[in-house]
Parts: C-alpha cells; structure tokens; sequence
C-alpha cells in the first residue's frame, strides 16, 4: 500500500533543508527521517524565514503542489507544520485552493491566537521608532512579527476558515519554569504572564485548533528536536518518534 505523502513546513526564521558541503541539517531534526523510514515520501520546502503569511502560504503551495503531481502521483498530503508553518498550511489551503491536495493538517505549537512575545516585539517603542522603520528602508520583509500578533491572528482566524474536506488536528506543548533554557526564558515569562503555560514562545491555549491530540512536555525548539543541555532533565529525549505516532493515529482515524 502506497504510503501517503507527508509535507514538513517550518516556522519562523527557520528552514526546510541546508545542504552545508557534505552535511544536511533539517529543520525537522531527525524528524525527516524517521517519517520516510515507515516509507512516507517526505517534502520539505524552504519558504520566506520572517516573510508574511500569505508569502510564505504562496511559496510553500508552489513547492507542494508539483511535487505531489510529479513525485506522488497526485496524492494528497498530510501536512506537519510547527509554530507558523501551522498558519502559512491554513491559508495556503483555504485561500490558496490546495484543500483538495491535503487529507490533513496537523500543527505542532502553533500560534492559532497570536503570541503575546509578537505584541511586545512590534509594540515596544524602539522597535516601533527605530526597529521597524530601519528595517522597511533596508527592504528587509519581517511582516511575520505583525502578523503573529494576537490583533493579527483574531483577524486571520475570522477570514480564513476551515477547508470542510481537510482534517484539522494539533498538539500544543508546554514545560515548567525550570525546564526552560536560558535563551527562552523572555518569551516563557512573557506569555506565562498573559496566557498561562507555554513552551516558551506558544501557550498551549493559543496552538489548540481542530482535533486537539496531545500536549508535549517540551519547549518550543525541543518539539523540532533542537535540544539545549537542560532538556537532559526533560520526560523525552528525540521527539521523532511522536511524529511517527501521530501519523500512525492519523492512519487509525482513516486519514
């Protein structure tokens, strides 16, 4: 039996894969791998790092569709998507006319509701004096940070509606406060402070959407399997193996 295709999309400042001379790093650490190794034919398309919703929905649909023409015969895909990836899939499907080229969207900690870390980026005053201002003259695209905001995403979430023949699942994740690397304990406080627990970039409140499957014990990076020496304390160590779990539940529930 042909296995279905699986599409990986990544968040933002991140990447499908880098080929550095003989190495390849992806995005999805691991995570790649595991998912052919059960023979999903495994794609993963490298969009705008810091661009908007709609740029980055565009590019990934010009990636995916040819692909499952060309290389999978037509079949429909399971999209994985972490953090923003999980709203560039929503509107590349919705707006973008790719309902009919994905079975299922599962997103892993994504912003559904905004982020709280966004409010306070594009909000602080020297962001909005300097920050912003310099980056526009410098033609540098950074609408992500406008566009993950929680004003952004009440708005996005009233325009772009559910696909009605795409299956919406996700998994949210969330640590406690000790288990937290140094490098993510601002944005761990900030949106503990005005949602309750989170993985340090995402509440778990905001990446509920569609059929809720699990919350993980892990933080935001850790879920992409990008590990700090804290995370040896952590209830799991390589998350490949949830991936393949969930598109084994997938596969149970007739995806």
């Amino acid at each position: 039996m042909s296995m279905s295709p699986v599409v990986l999309l990544h968040g933002i400042f991140g990447w499908g894969q880098l080929k550095l001379g003989p190495m390849v790093v992806d995005y999805f650490r691991k995570i790649a791998e595991a998912i052919r190794q059960r023979g999903h034919p495994v794609l993963s398309p490298q969009v705008h790092p810091t661009g908007s919703i709609a740029r980055r929905a565009q590019q990934a649909k010009d990636a995916i569709l040819p692909w499952l023409k060309e290389e999978c015969g037509g079949r429909r895909a399971v999209v994985i998507a972490h953090s923003m990836g999980g709203l560039d899939a929503r509107y590349m499907i919705s707006r973008l006319g790719m309902g009919e080229h994905v079975a299922a969207l599962v997103t892993i900690a994504t912003p559904h509701r905004g982020s709280p870390i966004a409010d306070f980026w594009v909000q602080s005053a020297p962001m909005k004096r300097v920050g912003l201002p310099l980056l526009e003259q410098l033609g540098l695209d950074v609408d992500a940070a406008s566009d993950l905001t929680t004003a952004a995403a009440k708005r996005f979430n009233e325009e772009v509606t559910d696909h009605p023949g795409v299956r919406y699942f996700s998994v949210a994740a969330a640590v406690p406060a000790d288990r937290v690397p140094m490098a993510l304990r601002l944005g761990y406080r900030i949106v503990r402070r005005k949602e309750g627990e989170n993985d340090s970039m995402v509440s778990v409140r905001s990446a509920m959407w569609g059929e809720h499957l699990e919350t993980w014990p892990v933080h935001h990076l850790h879920a992409i399997n990008r590990r700090f020496p804290i995370d040896l304390r952590a209830p799991i160590g390589d998350v490949s193996p949830m991936y393949v779990g969930i598109l084994e539940r997938l596969g149970e529930a007739g995806v």
